[in-house]
């Protein structure tokens, strides 16, 4: 099953500090970085990504969606919110489709949906991972664990916890990314 990783575009900007501050400088500039990252993720993962804007802001493309390099890019129309667009995505995408957003009720309507949900912090940790792959960069540290941005490591510690199914799920689509 191939997966569909829908991102809530100007949430994700605003919660990335490095995209946070290019947006500060000029509204384009954060979206053409955040299209450069998703076009290194999706040559190294082959997902079909889409990013999804509120229509309100759209200077970068005339049109309402828009395909740059492979990453569909979508805004919302006149009276339509960038929430509902992604509504509707994952409510017709359903398992197919990870939700990247921070947003409380985006999430809980695609998980509803069935579709896999990752937050926009820990979805920035899977794209600089794949800038490093593409770079030739990605060598494990020793002591078997690496460390994501935030420094944590993911070496295992302490017993295993089976997780509840729904969360295991989750898990299980997000691990694709």
């Amino acid at each position: 099953m191939s997966l569909h990783v829908i991102i809530d575009g100007y949430n994700f900007i605003r919660q990335s500090d490095d995209l946070r501050e290019l947006d500060r400088q000029a509204l384009e500039f954060g979206r053409e970085a955040l299209i450069e990252k998703l076009v290194v993720y999706k040559r190294i993962k082959r997902h079909k990504v889409t990013l999804v804007f509120d229509g309100s802001q759209k200077y970068f493309f005339p049109e309402n969606s828009s395909s740059w390099k492979g990453v569909g890019i979508k805004f919302s129309r006149h009276g339509e919110t960038a929430d509902s667009l992604i509504r509707k995505m994952a409510e017709r995408e359903k398992e197919k489709a990870v939700v990247v957003s921070n947003d409380r009720e985006v999430i809980r309507f695609a998980a509803a949906r069935g579709a896999g949900i990752i937050e926009s912090g820990d979805f920035e940790d899977k794209l600089l991972m794949a800038e490093m792959m593409a770079s030739g960069a990605a060598m494990e540290e020793e002591g078997g664990g690496s460390q994501n941005r935030r420094g944590k490591t993911t070496k295992k510690k302490g017993p295993a916890r089976k997780p509840p199914k729904s969360r295991r799920r989750i898990l299980k689509k997000t691990g694709k990314l």
